[in-house]
């Protein structure tokens, strides 16, 4: 028996979370594009939301591993966010959120962007706080696993090959 019952393992679809926003003047430049740091913001938020669900804590963004903008989104175009934890590893865990754009006119929805967020669990105190294993049930969620795992793998030897060289050459 688990002595902590909130860390059981948990399936990854009790993470999914939607967020839809209309893109309105505010959120865009001159030439009427949304800016790509309003879809950003919209991605973190969303990660949180998923990444809150599997933690049932607080939870803080500490890397947006990439942010691929495939198409513009525009303004009175409705946008809509979905995350879902795709790896949990000791107090860490990574959300995919996939970025939809639609024109509420014509019905045509865009498929814009795609982020990968690293999310940390925290404690009352504000420390990282351990979470539960993420279960991968699905094929899709197993690839989305393993696909995790490789970005936190090379995430981790860019960071150490970038150590290594500092304290050779530290100028």
């Amino acid at each position: 028996m688990n002595p902590n019952p909130a860390l059981d393992p948990k399936p990854a679809s009790e993470s999914r979370s939607a967020l839809s926003h209309w893109m309105g003047i505010t959120d865009a430049n001159s030439a009427g594009n949304v800016h790509g740091g309003t879809v950003m913001k919209l991605a973190d938020e969303a990660a949180a939301l998923a990444a809150i669900k599997h933690a049932r804590q607080r939870v803080v963004t500490v890397g947006m591993d990439r942010m691929n903008f495939m198409f513009p989104i525009y303004v009175g175009e409705l946008v809509t966010l979905r995350a879902t934890v795709n790896a949990a590893w000791r107090t860490s865990m990574e959300v995919g959120v996939r970025v939809d754009a639609e024109n509420p006119r014509t019905g045509e929805v865009r498929h814009t962007n795609t982020a990968y967020v690293t999310m940390v669990a925290l404690d009352d105190d504000g420390r990282p706080a351990p979470v539960s294993p993420l279960v991968a049930s699905t094929p899709i969620e197993r690839r989305r696993m393993r696909e995790a795992e490789l970005r936190r793998a090379n995430r981790l030897a860019e960071r150490a090959e970038i150590t290594a060289h500092r304290e050779r050459d530290p100028g």
